[in-house]
Parts: C-alpha cells; structure tokens; sequence
C-alpha cells in the first residue's frame, strides 16, 4: 500500500478555543494514549510543519550540529526498533510503556550528542518539537472526524507517516488492531 501525506489540518481546528483542550484523565492511561495516537495520527502534518519551522531555525542556527543530532536520532530509534523486535522483553517494553521507550531513546540519543558537543542543539531542535507535540496530543480532545480519519488508517484503508512510526513502536488503537484482525480473518 502507499504512503499518503494525511492533509494539512486548518489551524483554526489545530488551536481552537480553550474549550477543546482539557487536561487527560492520567489513571487511565490507556484512554490518555488513545487520545495521543488519535491525535498524533489526525494532525500529523501540522506536527510536521511546526517542527519543520523548529528545526530549520535551529539548522540555520547551527547546520553540522543539526544533521549529526537528527542522524543519531533515527540510527539510535532504528536500533531500539530493531532491538525490540528481536528481544521479548523490549519489545514488552515498548508496548506498555511507550513514553519511557521513546524517552530511553532520547536519552541515549543525548549522550551519543554530547560527545560531540551538540547538547543545546538537541534540545532545541529536535526535543523540543517532540515534547510539543506531545503536549498538544495529550491535551488536544478528540472530534468525530479525528476518530472517523484514526480507523481508516487503522484498518488499513489509509498508510501515512506517522501511522507507520506508531506501528513500530506498536502503539496503534487497541480497538483498531482488534477490528482490522476481525476483518483480515473474514476475508480469509
């Protein structure tokens, strides 16, 4: 199947009024994280405009330190993706706790950083947007036409982007994976 750029959600949708923000219930993670991959998968080109903006401020700012930061990034994400296929436990790991996950990769991500001198760069450029985004998706409550776009993409109607980074770390709608196994099997 090919990769479809989900489309550039209006802004006024993006940052509504306050009363379409609200604070996540935190003792139920599951329904946080739902709201989360909902969110990160409906917005995703607006996440991906804002972070753009970010780090070419920052690439302007300090172009080698840049590169090499987003280079380790993705070698370092990668080789905790591949790990966590090959390794049981890992892979346990990624599923329950993906914040942690993503956050043992940013923080290997760091010390290989500094070793070449790049901290403030790595902040700025790529943790930054990351952290945004998750504040965003974490606050941001869901509408019909978000949940209705998350199972298109979840039962493999639509492959964006962003749709195939969750499906690595394996953090795609419970409910979705149930639905598009059901619908796999029928069609068997």
């Amino acid at each position: 199947m090919d990769v479809t750029l989900a489309p550039l959600r209006a802004w006024d949708d993006f940052f509504p009024g306050s009363d379409r923000f609200a604070r996540p219930d935190f003792r139920d993670i599951s329904k946080w994280n739902n709201r989360v991959v909902s969110n990160l998968l409906y917005y995703q080109t607006n996440y991906l405009v804002v972070a753009a903006m970010m780090i070419s401020v920052v690439g302007f700012l300090s172009p080698f330190n840049m590169i090499l930061g987003g280079i380790v990034v993705v070698l370092v994400f990668t080789g905790f993706v591949w790990a966590a296929h090959n390794k049981d436990i890992l892979r346990r790991m990624k599923k329950q706790y993906p914040t942690t996950f993503v956050m043992v990769v940013m923080l290997a991500s760091y010390f290989l950083i500094s070793m070449f001198g790049g901290v403030m760069v790595f902040v700025f450029g790529i943790t930054f947007p990351l952290l945004l985004m998750f504040i965003h998706a974490s606050l941001r409550l869901r509408n019909l036409k978000n949940k209705l776009e998350n199972k298109m993409e979840g039962i493999g109607l639509k492959k964006t982007p962003m749709g195939i980074i969750l499906d690595a770390l394996e953090q795609q709608e419970e409910s979705i994976t149930k639905f598009a196994d059901y619908i796999s099997k029928a069609r068997e």
